[in-house]
């Protein structure tokens, strides 16, 4: 990873030389930070002029103002040098004075107003005061200064979410207690005011409980890790290590004191082999078990039909619930096979006695765990606590009091949010930080896939208006994840959240009608000079060339637009070749409509960014109409029929990228209008495989023709063998050759397969992912 910070030194070095930004005797704040304050109002008079002679000043006898004031002589000296003084004479002149006493509904409201002799922060509380100091912080200039002017202002502001959350998962990869100490700084930073702690899983146990010793002795550590997408080859290297309860505590205290709460996971009753391992007793087959060094769904899971079971529980719950305040305490849910329970005496004679039966879609085992969760949810009701559940516990019958954290897409969020629960809203396509946030993979760490581009987080909406705003209110707020199966150094953590967070903490605090991407990005480089003083390692992509491929299909040509987030001086070459300052300058949107490979790079000061690159197939079918007969999954539905002969290539197995359209269980069918009768002798097409992931390649594609757009007869048809009996990924691309026909309409038929008997899914029809039809 020290490639990439060397890399990201570099360019905002180059960045910050084009915006003229050189060090000086002094600075000028600007208020529009991230996120973005709901009012600001610039006032008359002159600006308040910040001096090593500063004070901070706040109210004798309040130790979180105090701490808070400590703060806000911490944060300045690190961004201007400047060392201030602190003090309870609220009469000081020259000073920054903190305040609660701010009347307002919301607890976490603040303002700020500034003239020329103070800067008055005022809160509804300590937390809103902190927040207020966290937007005079960002909008201090990072340089070493003598003093630094703020303008007379008056700010209004407070967030449109109370819950604010962001997790970390150290049950794949352990992080010490000081990274994760940096990693609550960095929330605070971005107003976070949630963290979520995945402390449990099949790969380790990280919390340390005295009654049951064998979870940390035995199930903190595994023997090897997996190399590469769970292939057959492991490391040979243990991975392990957990935190002691005093290290927990510790860490609790010092997320409270920048107003974080810490929400702890433990796992159930699924995702349990590293505690099972330690207990092999409380599993349906009672072991061997082991604390397993791959990545997946595994069958193992905790007994339902065992009362030591729910014994163990109650035991490891109210040791979590010494160490950790937070009123919610997430008890996961998710992921939990019932194959075992399926087959358990115990298991079946609990759904029996229970009398659990199929029904409304669900079988028995579902509602078992919905047993499950409920006596574990009333166990924390007693206790004065509330469970979070991922959205399969939904799945049955909902827990009374259970608050719904829908990772698979929104729909698990606004059906419990009909229901009348409570809701953190945290899908994969918005939120999973895991996800590669660049389409060139090649130079990005190894990551598990997906794509999560920094617009499209910022795009969320968290509380969608299929709501009514009564069930609008049961949306809590959104949350962003990480989870580390691949992600193993503390600085690989920093590059894939940051700057993503960013964008997400506009959508946590600002009203939606407020946010504007095109002016988050020029507000951006200001908060990365913070993220460059605080030396965290983050992706510089939003520095990089942003570049928008569209077919046309009324020219029947590819337009093509770059874009820099600086308005940077781009060049660009159509032959494959690196572009220099000598190349093409981009003067504005251009169309190609033949071969090409395209690449630019934006040059500031003599620095190149990254190169962009695109290659361009052009084909018979290439822009030409084409119509969808069979419906995508919703997911994977992209830009629709468009993109199968727009030219552009999915040229890796990750099917995220927004190349590749993908369809669930269901036939591929399209119709390509060639606009007059065209001879053509071939059809080619591509499928991404991933197998573990349950997408195979197609079992037969069919072309057939027609001159009138209704009756078509055949043409050619080829049938796929697949004799794999393991899991493989790649892009499958299968060429069908015939005798040249003329037509004017040919309609293409991809089928997916049925999977294997060696696969989990065996017997249900596949995911297919197909991209660019190719017709010749």
């Amino acid at each position: 990873m020290k490639i990439f910070k060397f890399i990201t030194l570099i360019l905002f070095t180059a960045f910050m030389a084009s915006c003229n930004m050189e060090g000086k005797s002094s600075s000028i704040a600007n208020y529009e930070v991230i996120p973005l304050p709901n009012e600001i109002n610039l006032l008359d008079g002159e600006a308040f002029i910040l001096t090593a002679q500063t004070k901070i000043v706040y109210s004798e006898g309040n130790d979180m103002m105090h701490r808070n004031a400590k703060f806000m002589a911490e944060y300045l000296n690190i961004a201007t040098g400047l060392k201030l003084a602190l003090s309870n004479d609220l009469q000081t002149p020259n000073a920054i004075i903190l305040s609660t006493g701010l009347e307002s509904d919301n607890l976490e409201a603040y303002t700020i107003n500034v003239n020329s002799e103070n800067i008055t922060i005022n809160g509804a509380t300590e937390a809103g005061v902190f927040y207020g100091i966290q937007t005079i912080r960002k909008a201090t200039p990072v340089e070493k200064v003598g003093s630094v002017n703020y303008t007379a202002v008056s700010i209004i502001d407070e967030p449109r979410f109370g819950y604010r959350g962001v997790s970390l998962d150290v049950a794949r990869h352990f992080q010490p207690v000081e990274f994760v100490k940096k990693y609550i700084d960095l929330l605070a930073l971005h107003n976070v005011n949630r963290f979520h702690w995945h402390l449990t899983d099949d790969q380790g146990w990280r919390i340390e409980i005295d009654s049951f010793p064998g979870l940390t002795e035995v199930g903190s550590m595994r023997d090897e890790t997996v190399i590469g997408r769970n292939s057959d080859e492991y490391d040979g290297t243990p991975h392990g290590g957990y935190y002691t309860k005093d290290e927990l505590i510790e860490v609790v205290e010092y997320a409270k004191e920048r107003y974080i709460t810490i929400i702890p996971e433990v796992d159930l009753p699924g995702h349990m082999l590293a505690a099972l391992t330690a207990y092999p007793e409380l599993g349906c087959t009672g072991g061997p078990y082991h604390v397993i060094g791959e990545w997946g769904v595994f069958d193992d899971i905790l007994c339902a039909g065992k009362e030591e079971t729910f014994v163990f529980l109650e035991a490891v719950l109210t040791e979590v619930m010494e160490i950790f305040p937070s009123e919610l305490i997430h008890i996961g849910g998710d992921e939990a096979p019932k194959t075992r329970w399926e087959e358990c005496p115990l298991c079946q004679a609990r759904i029996k006695e229970l009398g659990l039966t199929d029904k409304d879609g669900y079988n028995a085992e579902h509602y078992l765990q919905s047993y499950v969760t409920g006596r574990v949810e009333k166990f924390l009701n007693e206790n004065g606590r509330k469970i979070i559940g991922w959205d399969e516990i939904l799945e049955g019958k909902l827990a009374p009091n259970a608050t719904v954290m829908s990772w698979r897409g929104m729909e698990g969020g606004i059906q419990a949010a009909k229901m009348g629960h409570d809701v953190i809203m945290t899908p994969t396509t918005y939120s999973y930080f895991d996800y590669y946030q660049a389409q060139n993979i090649d130079e990005e760490p190894f990551g598990i896939g997906g794509y999560l581009p920094l617009e499209q987080v910022y795009s969320f909406e968290p509380a969608p208006d299929i709501l009514n705003e009564e069930e609008k209110k049961h949306i809590l707020g959104p949350q962003a994840n990480l989870w580390t199966e691949y992600i193993k150094e503390p600085e690989h953590v920093e590059y894939m959240v940051l700057p993503r967070l960013a964008a997400m903490s506009e959508v946590q605090w600002m009203d939606a009608d407020k946010k504007d991407y095109e002016e988050f990005l020029e507000r951006l480089p200001r908060l990365i000079s913070h993220y460059n003083k605080l030396d965290y390692n983050y992706a510089t992509h939003v520095f990089d060339v942003n570049g928008v491929f569209t077919a046309n299909f009324d020219s029947n040509a590819l337009e093509v637009e770059f874009t820099t987030i600086d308005d940077a001086d781009i060049y660009y070459t159509l032959d494959g070749t690196d572009p220099t300052e000598s190349s093409i300058k981009y003067e504005g949107k251009f169309t190609i409509n033949e071969n090409s490979e395209v690449k630019a790079v934006a040059i500031r000061d003599g620095v190149e960014s990254k190169f962009l690159s695109e290659v361009v197939n052009v084909n018979k079918a290439t822009y030409k109409p084409i119509e969808l007969l069979t419906t995508p999954a919703r997911n994977y539905e992209y830009a629709g029929a468009g993109m199968l002969v727009d030219g552009l290539s999915g040229n890796s197995t990750n099917y995220r990228t927004g190349r590749w359209i993908g369809f669930q269980g269901e036939d591929l069918v399209v119709v390509i209008d060639m606009l007059q009768p065209t001879e053509i002798s071939s059809l080619e097409i591509s499928n991404a495989v991933v197998t573990g992931d349950w997408i195979f390649d197609a079992s037969e594609i069919i072309i057939e023709y027609s001159n009138d757009g209704n009756s078509y007869s055949a043409v050619a048809n080829e049938t796929i063998i697949d004799d794999r009996n393991e899991h493989w990924a790649d892009i499958s691309t299968h060429k069908v050759s015939f005798e040249p026909i003329s037509a004017r309409y040919y309609k293409v038929s991809v089928k997916c397969s049925i999977m294997p008997s060696w696969h989990p899914g065996s017997g249900r029809r596949a995911y297919i992912f197909v991209d660019e039809i190719k017709l010749n």
